[in-house]
C-alpha cells in the first residue's frame, strides 16, 4: 500500500563550512517514517528548483521543520537588526505561499520551530527578534554546551486553553515540552489561533481558524525522541492520520 508522502522542508547548509547542501534532521525522516506513518522526501526550499505548484501536486502533507536562519524581517514590514540573526530567503520564498495555498486547500502541515513562525508570518504576523531579551521572558534558546541529549531535554510546561485542539490531541491541558528557538511570535497573523503558551506567556501552539485541513503548528521540537514521547506522538500520529486521508481523497479524485 502506498504510504502518504510528506514533503520535509529542507535547510541550506555548509559541508567542512564549503560544500553547499540541502540537508535535513535525520529526527525528522524517522518521526514522519516511524510515527506518522508518512514517506519522507527532503524538499530543496529555493525557488529555483522547486515551485508551490509541483510540490502540492507531489506531496500529501507538510513538515516545516526548524532552521537555524530566521524569517526575514521584510515579510512582515520591519526592519533587519543583529538581533534578527540569519537569514534565508529562499526558504521564505517557498514556504511563506506554500503555507496559505495549504490552509486554502486543506492541505495539511506540521510546522515546527523556525515552521511555527513561518505559519504566522504567512498569515500575515509578525516575530520578535529575540525573546530572552523581553521584560518578564525567560531564555527559550538551546543550552549551549552538552550532550544532544542535553540541548533537546524537556526544560519548561506548556498549557493549552481547556477544551482546545491540543488539549483534546494531548489528553492533558499542560505538558512539558524542550526549547530550542530565539525568536517567537509578536501579533499573531490572520486567523492564526494561539492555543498554547509557556510560563512567560510566549506562545507555544497555534492553528489557523477555519482552514478545512491540518495546519498544526509549535514552537518546541517534536521531533526529538517522537516515537516515545508522550507529546510528540500523538502530534505526528495525527498529522500522519491527516495526509492519509488527504492522499486517500486525491486518489478517490483520480
Amino acid at each position: 500500500m502506498r504510504r502518504p508522502v510528506v514533503g520535509i522542508i529542507g535547510n541550506q547548509y555548509l559541508i567542512d563550512d564549503q560544500y553547499p547542501a540541502h540537508a535535513g534532521g535525520k529526527m525528522n525522516s524517522e518521526a514522519i517514517a516511524q510515527v506518522a506513518g508518512c514517506m519522507p522526501l527532503l524538499i530543496p526550499a529555493d525557488p529555483r528548483l522547486v515551485s508551490v505548484p509541483e510540490l502540492l501536486a507531489q506531496c500529501d502533507g507538510f513538515l516545516l521543520t526548524g532552521g537555524r536562519p530566521n524569517v526575514h524581517p521584510s515579510e512582515y514590514g520591519e526592519d533587519v537588526t543583529d538581533a534578527h540573526g540569519e537569514f534565508d530567503q529562499a526558504r521564505d520564498a517557498i514556504v511563506l505561499p506554500l503555507v496559505r495555498a495549504c490552509v486554502e486547500s486543506g492541505q495539511p502541515f506540521l510546522g515546527v520551530c523556525r515552521g511555527f513562525q513561518e505559519v504566522n508570518v504567512a498569515m500575515g504576523g509578525s516575530l520578535y527578534p529575540e525573546i530572552r531579551d523581553l521584560p518578564g521572558r525567560m531564555n527559550h534558546r538551546m543550552p549551549p554546551d552538552g550532550t544532544l541529549e542535553e540541548k533537546f531535554e524537556l526544560r519548561h510546561e506548556v498549557s493549552f486553553v481547556e477544551g482546545g485542539v491540543f488539549h483534546r490531541l494531548m489528553g492533558s491541558q499542560t505538558v512539558l515540552t524542550n526549547t530550542l528557538h530565539g525568536q517567537g511570535i509578536k501579533e499573531a497573523g490572520a486567523r492564526v489561533v494561539v492555543e498554547g503558551h509557556a510560563p512567560d506567556g510566549t506562545p507555544e501552539a497555534t492553528y489557523i481558524k477555519d482552514a478545512p485541513g491540518f495546519t498544526l503548528a509549535v514552537q518546541w521540537h517534536p521531533e526529538w525522541n517522537a516515537a516515545h514521547d508522550p507529546v510528540s506522538r500523538p502530534l505526528f500520529t495525527a498529522f500522519g492520520d491527516a495526509a492519509r486521508a488527504w492522499s486517500s481523497r486525491c486518489s478517490g479524485m483520480a
